[in-house]
């Protein structure tokens, strides 16, 4: 049996690099650095994007436990109006952040956290009207090596 894609890339330590990676790429980005440095931010915003990734590929449940679940998620994303590139400059950095976290590079590893990241901003992005409206109960995604599981 294929480990899950956490299991595969190195477990909390390796999301937990992932994130911090990833957050320093967008924190350089020119448009990026904005919504990754307001003073609102959640102080452990990091461990809890690296829980959630972590949790949605396939880690334990830490971020439905104790942070927040998929549709209050969606909420802090929603309602912001025009991204423009946002959403592939966010997927370039996660790409890159691979690298920097020295994740596996292994290509089908790569190629089904990629086509994750892809998916999540597309899902996201779907919120991203003023006057979108997030319905609770989301269910929280689940993401393997083919793609959504159930």
């Amino acid at each position: 049996m294929r480990p899950s894609l956490f299991e595969f890339a190195g477990g909390e330590p390796a999301f937990l690099a992932l994130a911090e990676a990833h957050h320093a790429r967008c924190l350089a980005d020119p448009q990026l650095n904005h919504p990754f440095s307001h003073p609102e931010q959640h102080p452990q915003h990091v461990e809890r994007l690296a829980a959630y990734w972590a949790e949605v590929l396939g880690g334990p449940p830490r971020f439905s436990q104790t942070c927040s679940d998929q549709s209050a998620l969606l909420r802090m994303h929603a309602g912001h109006g025009d991204m423009t590139d946002l959403g592939e400059r966010f997927l370039r950095c996660f790409d890159a952040a691979m690298d920097d976290a020295t994740l596996p590079t292994d290509p089908e590893f790569r190629a089904a956290m990629h086509a994750y990241m892809r998916w999540a901003i597309d899902d996201v992005l779907v919120y991203s009207p003023k006057d979108a409206v997030v319905a609770s109960g989301a269910p929280m995604p689940r993401w393997g090596w083919e793609g959504p599981e159930a």
